[in-house]
């Protein structure tokens, strides 16, 4: 296995943001390219990376699994700058990693056994709002209800988009269908701002950010670019009397 990626940087980033979530997972390289799918320990969320084989400036595999620390992955990848290119390649039970720039660094990282059935991301949730809003716009939303509560609703009324937190105190943003691209019917559903935060850090990689949710369902939150699709997936928080 050689993979080699002329900008690691999104890469890099990507794997930052899932090791919030899990320490360890299992990367799944095939003919299509590399995937990661892992559920927090919680069960509450779920995140999906995907990068295509057309991302790659070098890709020769066959099927692999490869089960990684991801505290430890982290580490490595922060040591790339941003003109550097990555080569991943795979020896028995240790991943290579080769940082080619002006310097040329070689990292191993020990391979790792990960139990537990693999995970497929569900795909054919259905929802009845889809909402595409300016990430930085969203991740101020969110601050703000992060300084009155531990949640935050997601609400559609009368063709606006709405964020809003109570409890002793409260906040609020409201989007209109002139601001952000609406798609939805009335509905609410709340969630945790602990997990909204970390899964809005990608808003500082990704510049626009869909959101997808329904009446007390889950909150699906997709980023993507022209070599990375990342998504969240968010159980939500459902009120009792």
């Amino acid at each position: 296995m050689k993979l080699k990626l002329q900008d690691a940087t999104t890469f890099s980033k990507s794997i930052d943001l899932i090791s919030d979530l899990v320490l360890e997972a299992k990367i799944k390289v095939n003919e299509f390219g590399l995937s990661i799918v892992a559920i927090d320990p919680a069960n509450v969320a779920m995140v999906s990376l995907k990068i295509p084989k057309s991302a790659f400036s070098e890709f020769e595999v066959e099927s692999e699994t490869l089960g990684v620390n991801l505290e430890n992955l982290k580490k490595i990848l922060k040591r790339c700058g941003k003109t550097a290119s990555l080569i991943l390649e795979k020896h028995e039970n240790m991943l290579e990693l080769r940082i080619e720039d002006k310097v040329k660094k070689t990292f191993s990282l020990n391979l790792i056994e990960i139990e537990g059935e693999d995970k497929d991301f569900p795909a054919h949730l259905e929802y009845t709002s889809k909402i595409e809003i300016n990430s930085q716009e969203l991740i101020d939303s969110i601050e703000d209800c992060a300084v009155v509560s531990d949640a935050c609703a997601f609400v559609v009324q009368d063709g606006n988009f709405i964020l809003e937190a109570k409890e002793v105190n409260s906040a609020k943003s409201e989007f209109s269908s002139e601001n952000i691209k609406i798609e939805a019917v009335d509905c609410k559903s709340r969630y945790s701002l602990e997990y909204l935060q970390k899964f809005l850090k990608a808003g500082k990689v990704f510049s626009e950010t869909n959101l997808n949710f329904s009446n007390d369902h889950p909150l699906k939150i997709d980023f993507k670019s022209e070599t990375v699709s990342l998504s969240f997936l968010l159980a939500p928080r459902i009120e009792t009397d």
